[in-house]
This record gives structure tokens, sequence and C-alpha cells, in this order.
């Protein structure tokens, strides 16, 4: 779907930067090297990652030599990459700050988001644009995210949980919010797995292995409005396959 679509809707949408989470882009869980840069070729400026970036070892040097795609923050420094980035957009437009955070709620464990959001705040450049993709289970820990950086930062996005939320707003008229982006992948499936398969899992409690849903697709993000050093608007976005855009 983003290979199909992306340069098209780009350009129709006129989008100065597109940033998406990528952790689970090879076969619905995990990141391959082969897949990032696939993203990065069809027009990804900067792909973030989450709890499944360590799934494909070849990710690693990736990680450890490319600015634009990040792994959480709060991972241990001993960790191949780098949790944020600051980028240029051309001529006229600020640059762009990017920060990868990962929760700890339901999650496994890591070093403290917040003390890292604060540490970093304080190495990005002056009159930088900054978006933070907050990697999280829990709805609560997102929004605390937003509130701890709200007038800070211009936009703290959700990811992880698939399921795009209806709770997009913008914070002291400066900082843009959503507690999920959403997914992109097959639209009638379990956060893109097969549904039987995922029903057999809870029915049984027996381990079965992951297959990704078959069928019609669709792109789930967000659209961000910026101007001025504020976040303008924030609005929900879809685009479903052989089905007018909603």
């Amino acid at each position: 779907m983003v290979k199909d679509h992306l340069p098209r809707l780009r350009r129709e949408l006129g989008l100065n930067a597109v940033l998406a989470n990528g952790e689970n882009a090879s076969g619905g869980l995990g990141l391959s090297a082969k897949s990032a840069m696939e993203l990065r070729r069809i027009g990804i400026d900067v792909v973030t990652t989450g709890n499944h970036i360590w799934k494909y070892p070849d990710i690693r040097p990736v990680l450890a030599s490319e600015p634009w795609i990040l792994r959480p923050a709060n991972f241990p420094d001993q960790a191949p990459g780098r949790g944020a980035g600051v980028y240029s957009l051309g001529e006229g437009f600020p640059e762009l700050a990017v920060i990868n955070l990962q929760g700890r709620t339901f999650m496994e464990p890591i070093d403290c988001p917040f003390a890292a959001a604060r540490r970093l705040l304080g190495t990005i450049p002056e009159g930088a644009v900054i978006v933070v993709d907050m990697h999280a289970e829990a709805t609560s820990e997102k929004r605390a995210m937003a509130h701890l950086l709200r007038g800070r930062v211009h936009a703290v996005v959700g990811t992880h949980t698939h399921v795009q939320t209806n709770d997009a707003r913008v914070l002291d008229g400066i900082t843009g919010y959503i507690s999920d982006l959403g997914m992109c992948g097959p639209e009638d499936s379990c956060l893109g797995m097969d549904n039987d398969i995922i029903l057999q899992r809870f029915q049984t409690c027996l381990p079965h292995r992951f297959e990704l849903s078959k069928g019609a697709c669709m792109l789930n993000g967000a659209l961000i409005e910026m101007d001025q050093g504020k976040c303008i608007s924030i609005v929900p976005w879809q685009y479903r396959e052989h089905k007018e855009q909603s």
C-alpha cells in the first residue's frame, strides 16, 4: 500500500515531510534491512520504530549508519542506532527534529521515556519543529508524555496499538496530539494478522504462528500542519484500497 500510493499521495496532499513507524513493515512483525531501505526509497523521510525493532539482526548496522532511521531513545546506550535526529526539509523550511520513545507500561523493562524526553529536548536546535513518536501500549502513558511536552514540542503521536484513535487535538495552541496513528495493513484483520489464527490463540491459549491477513488494505495516519512554531491542526487520516479516501 505504501509503495503503490505514497508517491502520488505525497504530491496530491502537498506533504513537506512523511514520517512513519516502520517496526512491523516486514511481514507484520519486525523490520528487516531490506524493508527499511525500501521504505526510504519510496519516500519516507524518517522511519521510527519500537519494541519489535530487534527481530531482524540485519537492521542493526542500518540503525548504526543511517540517520533517517531511529530506534527508541530510551534503550540503553549500548544498543545500535540513535533515538533522535534533526533533518533538513530544504530552503525556506525550519529543521525537523524527530524523537522516538518507547513506553514501559505493559511492555518490556526499559529506561524511563520521560527522562529521555527531557534530556533530548536540550539537544534540539532552536527553531526546529519537534515531533515525538511515543510507542506505547497504554493510552495513559502516551497522554502523560503529551502533557509533559505540551508547549515544548510541536507534535506527540502515539504508535503500537495498531488502532487509530479519535482524540486528535492541539494542546495549548502549540502541540498536536493523537493517542495512536493506527496501522498500514489489511483492513479485515486482527491488527494485521489472520482473524482465524488469532481467534484460535485466544480460545485455546496455545501458541500459533502469526500470518498476515489477506484482502484489501488501508493506510492510517495523521495530517499535521505546522506554521510559525505552532501546530495549526492535526487530523486523523485514512486511505482505503479500492475505496474513496476518507
